[in-house]
């Protein structure tokens, strides 16, 4: 197991500043960072080693939080302390701010784009939840303000396909949304955490949905159809094995899941087969102990490129792995 996530190479991308998140764009080929040194960083590949493309550190007065590429991969949203998002634009090679938004009262800590592209999620500790609708001449507009938590919303991420949103809190829920005659609402409310909910990752077919938390558990959710025994829009269907040290793992579903933790480990986590499909088992086929120096803040599967991912820390680095799964796993 031990070998089954292979480390391909490190960079020193937010140098005396944590790197916070990751996000790859659409097709794979450019990597998003951002940090506490209030910049946004894009890395690209060139032969077998991975450089810094651009800097963007003008859009920004305070640590940036989270980074989210459009559907299309022409835009990039960056979200920060300093209470705004940043819409940036991709012109080839460089990239321009080409509108900032602000509304809320205090910092930005998530920002999510819908499969469409024609709606921003943003996310705040003023514990609100932005949908920002985009028209055809890039024009932003706050369509609904979602006060659904009682606490900081850490994360929000939408549906694969459809738009249905979810948003992670302090107050140890996980919220979900759909637009219902032209208004937004809280559609459901998933419990069963007990502490701090930090990161949500859909499957890429949408019917699952990952929540990792401060009580330091992933648990796995599925939606349930109208009509089924189980009720509800969700329902808890299982529980990986639990990380030993907090602060809480951070996590990315795909079909094989990876999660990054407190502990400064990396660990993924694959279905066992032939478990039932109402309550699926997972074991943890992957375990790195000390991929980072600190706390490991963020992993993120490329998209096109099976087995390939990153991951970022407070140690401000970041790092390429390749997962390979031993044989029978």
């Amino acid at each position: 197991m031990k070998d089954s996530l292979v480390l391909l190479s490190r960079i020193l991308a937010h140098p005396d500043s944590r790197c916070w998140f990751l996000a790859w764009n659409p097709a794979g080929t450019l990597l998003a960072s951002c940090g506490g040194d209030r910049s946004v960083r894009i890395w690209g590949r060139e032969g077998d080693s991975w450089i810094c493309k651009s800097v963007l550190c003008e859009g920004h007065q305070r640590t940036v939080r989270k980074v989210a590429w459009s559907p299309c991969g022409n835009y990039l949203a960056s979200a920060s302390f300093d209470a705004t998002t940043c819409i940036w634009k991709k012109n080839e090679d460089d990239f321009e701010c080409v509108t900032t938004l602000e509304g809320h009262e205090n910092e930005v800590k998530s920002v999510a784009w819908a499969p469409s592209g024609n709606l921003l999620a943003t996310c705040s500790r003023d514990k609100s939840v932005w949908v920002w609708e985009v028209d055809e001449e890039d024009e932003y507009e706050c369509v609904s303000v979602l006060n659904s938590h009682t606490q900081d919303v850490k994360h929000v991420v939408w549906h694969p396909s459809q738009e249905l949103l979810a948003s992670a809190s302090y107050d140890d829920t996980v919220k979900l949304y759909r637009e219902e005659e032209d208004d937004w609402v809280c559609c459901a409310t998933l419990e069963g955490h007990e502490s701090t909910v930090w990161s949500l990752a859909f499957d890429p077919s949408g019917q699952r949905l990952a929540s990792c938390s401060d009580d330091r558990t992933v648990r796995i959710w599925r939606q349930y159809l109208p009509g089924n025994e189980q009720g509800g829009e969700g329902g808890a269907t299982c529980t990986p094995p639990t990380h030993l040290f907090p602060p809480p793992p951070r996590c990315q579903l795909t079909g094989t899941l990876a999660t990054a933790c407190g502990d400064d480990a990396i660990r993924v986590f694959e279905e066992d087969p032939g478990s039932d499909p109402q309550q699926p088992t997972f074991s943890m086929t992957a375990h790195v102990p000390q991929a980072h120096s600190q706390d490991v803040n963020c992993v993120a599967w490329n998209p096109k490129e099976r087995g390939l991912l990153a991951s970022c820390s407070d140690d401000g680095e970041l790092a390429f792995w390749k997962y390979q799964p031993s044989e029978g796993i």
